[in-house]
């Protein structure tokens, strides 16, 4: 996990940057939705390659995937460990009674 680690804390830091040096600071400064929106677009991207059964361009998506899942937390103010601990939380639990305990609404 230490790349994740090192890549959220990448993104924090070009999120003070210049937007016209960094990709980062340009999709932070855009705003949370539009983060949203490219994560969005990546996961779509992913599926795709999913599909068609390429591991090589799904390998490339998934990375993009990540990327942009980080920056639109970056967008968020959620931090990576606090996503970390709730997976942790999650270790152990079956999925069936993870879903029946959330929260409904």
């Amino acid at each position: 996990m230490s790349v994740l680690n090192d890549l959220a804390i990448t993104i924090a830091e070009r999120a003070k940057a210049d937007p016209e040096s960094s990709w980062t600071a340009k999709l932070l400064a855009k705003g949370p939705e539009k983060c949203a929106e490219k994560f969005g677009e990546e996961a779509i991207e992913a599926v795709i390659e999913a599909v068609k059964g390429d591991k090589d361009k799904l390998t490339y998506e998934a990375a993009d995937v990540l990327y942009h899942l980080l920056v639109m937390l970056e967008a968020r103010d959620v931090a990576l460990d606090d996503v970390l601990a709730e997976l942790a939380r999650r270790q152990g639990i079956s999925g069936v009674a993870e879903k029946a305990a959330r929260p409904k609404g």
